[in-house]
Order: C-alpha cells, then structure tokens, then sequence
C-alpha cells in the first residue's frame, strides 16, 4: 500500500456556484481543517487550479483521515493522490508504471486510462496520454487487459501545475459546506427522528443550535445525557453546536392541570415552539428546525402541525416530513446515533403523552383551551427562558 502524502477533495454543488465560488470553497476548505483537528497529525489544506488538496506533514492514520473526510459536508469524493513534479512524459510513464505496480498486487485486472490535460500546451493531448500509458501499463504487466467500457481499474491522471494520479474516489457525504445556508434551531428530543433532523438540515450547509426541553424528575439526568451524547454525535457533522437546555416541569405541569388531556401534546408542543424561537431569534436563527414526519404520531398529522405553526413567526422546517420510519432509522444507523436513540430513557413529551390525544385539531379548539393558561403561562415561560442551561457540544 502506497503512504500517500496527498488527498484530492472532490466537491459538486459547488462547482456550479459561479463568481460566488470561492465563498463555497472556502467554507469547504474551513471545514475539512475543522474535521481534520480530530485526527493525530499535520495537514495542510489548500486550494491550488480549482481543486482543494488535503497534504500530510507528518505521520498519520490513513483510515482516521478518511473517516474524518466522510464527515465533511461539501465533499462528494476523496480520492487518494500520488503527486509528482511535471518532468515530461518519460518521467510520467515511469511513475505511473510504479504506481500500478505498488497499488495493485493483482495485476489479472482490466483497466482504463483516463487522462485530463488541464496544461493547454502540454506537448500530448489527453487521448494521445491515454494510448501511450495504456501501452506501458501493458508492456509492464501484460496479464493486464484493456477495457474502456466497464474497467476494474480506472487510472486517473491530470497534467496540472503538478501531475496527479488517483484510481481510487472514496464517496464522502455530499451536500454542501456548513455555515454557507445560514442558522437554525433544532428542537432536539431523545429520539430516533431529530437528530436525523439535524444531520439532513446540515446537509445542506446550515448551521446548528439546538433546544432540549428537560422536565426533572419526571425526567432523569440519564435522558439529559442521552440528548447530549446525540448532539455530540451530530456535531461531528454540523460541527460545534450549542445546547440549551430548558427546565420545563413547571410550565408541563401547569399545562398538564390545565388543559384537556387529548390536547397535551399540541399545546406542550406550542409552547415549546414558542420558547425554541425565542432563542432562535436571539442567535440569529433563521429558522426551526424539528424531527416531525407527517402522521407518525397524532402530533404530526397535517392538522396537528399546523396548529403547531401558528405559533411561529420565523419559518419551520421538517426535513424528514415525508419519510417512512424505516427511512429515518437507516439514516440514523448511517451516522451512527441510532444506537443511543433507543436507550429507554423517557424525554418529557413521552412521559406526559395522552392515551387518547386529539389528532384533528382546530384552531378555535386549542385557542379555547390556552385561554385556561393566561393566568401563569408568560410568566412560567420567561422563568423557562431564563433558567436556561447551555451547553457546547463538540464531537
């Protein structure tokens, strides 16, 4: 196995960005360094011709690198590179030679040259680089064999400021650099769909904060921990995310002794919303952000969630709002929180959950019922927001 000193860092999106380019790959380039702090080492990070390369200083671990990359929204491909001075042809060939021999011990494989000649007056063009190492290719290995359509090999070469050569593109997560979409709140829960949440909406180059509403000690410091170990594991991609945690047993409570208790968990749920935004727009969040898929459960059917809305005047967006259950597991298992997901410990819209909780709600109807909190609602709300306990959470 080739010690590469190089990694090339494909991206996508970006790439169609126009004059507003460099903004992405900037942001890209900053979140790669920001990944690769994780990992025992030295790298340097640089865009160099409209590509970004990940060059190593020092010893590393090549799998700890690789699956730091795959963290890194923005990245579509990480692709291993020798990187050699441009000599001329004589000196590419020979190196090329050397890195089929080194990189593969099998040499009863087919294979294809895939030449890109980004150095206009380079004295071959990229189908006459193709012909000629594909014949020292098989003039050094003639076990080898040549196939353009479906090869096993695919032996990439750029003639650039420096030649490169890769044949191996590892997929990294798509999407696009983190903090190029803005900020958001995620309403964060102990359970299987938030964090999903979070990690889809990250997807897309937003930046995180979350809310976590605790309701001690109907909740135990275990449930606490439970959500911030999620966040922890979604910071790995949003990067660092701060956590707010809200005591919310009193306002619960009140609601609970309150309110009918088919209407619970929409008017809970409202008043959350309404707290979440509130530290929103503190931040500069742009939007909320919730775990919420249409009719998984009878706070999520099209009524209930738009109930839940009208309490919200920023924006709030469901990534995961038209996924099967299955769906949001495998994502879960993707990046790897599932596993703390379903740790039996109860978040506080689960230990106050109805038997028979109302699944058509109206607007007139929850309106109704609030009418029964005007007495301490606000107050118990501001107590809420000024209790709060925030939290850094870092991978």
């Amino acid at each position: 196995m080739i010690n590469f000193k190089s990694f090339l860092i494909k991206y996508g999106e970006i790439g169609v960005k126009g004059k507003n380019k460099f903004i992405f790959e900037d942001a890209l380039v900053k979140q790669i360094r920001f990944a690769l702090n994780r990992v025992e080492g030295q790298f340097k990070v640089h865009k160099e011709e409209s590509r970004i390369y990940v060059d190593t200083l020092s010893e590393y671990d090549y799998d700890e690198v690789i699956e730091a990359l795959k963290t890194v929204f923005g990245i579509v491909y990480i692709c291993p590179v020798v990187q050699f001075e441009d000599n001329g042809y004589e000196d590419m060939a020979k190196k090329v030679v050397e890195y089929v021999g080194e990189m593969y011990e099998d040499k009863n494989i087919t294979f294809k040259v895939n030449a890109r000649r980004a150095k206009k007056n380079w004295p071959m063009d990229s189908m006459e680089i193709n012909r000629e190492l594909g014949g020292e290719i098989l003039a050094a290995f003639p076990e080898m064999k040549v196939d353009v359509h479906n090869p096993e090999l695919l032996l990439n070469v750029e003639v650039r400021k420096h030649i490169n050569v890769y044949s191996k593109s590892i997929p990294g997560p798509g999407g696009m650099p983190v903090g190029t979409a803005g900020k958001a709140m995620l309403l964060l829960s102990g359970g299987i769909d938030s964090p999903v949440a979070g990690y889809m909406i990250s997807k897309r180059g937003v930046e995180l904060e979350a809310t976590y509403f605790h309701a001690p000690p109907y909740t135990s410091a275990r449930a606490k921990q439970k959500v911030i170990d999620l966040a922890r594991i979604v910071a790995k991609y949003s990067g660092p995310i701060k956590l707010n945690i809200v005591n919310f047993t009193e306002t619960q409570l009140y609601i609970y002794e309150q309110c009918p208790h088919d209407e619970l968990t929409i008017i809970m749920k409202r008043v959350m919303f309404k707290i979440a935004e509130h530290f929103a727009k503190e931040s500069g969040a742009l939007g909320l952000v919730t775990g919420e898929s249409i009719a998984q459960v009878s706070s999520q059917t099209l009524q209930s969630l738009g109930v839940i809305n009208e309490v919200c005047t920023l924006p709030v967006f469901r990534p995961v709002i038209a996924f099967d259950k299955q769906d949001i597991v495998d994502v879960a298992i993707k990046i790897g929180s599932y596993e703390t997901s379903i740790l039996p410990y109860e978040d506080c819209c689960t230990t106050f959950v109805a038997k028979h909780p109302v699944t058509k709600p109206t607007h007139e109807q929850i309106a109704r019922s609030e009418r029964h909190l005007e007495e301490k609602i606000d107050e118990l709300v501001k107590t809420a927001i000024e209790t709060v306990e925030v939290v850094m959470v870092e991978a």
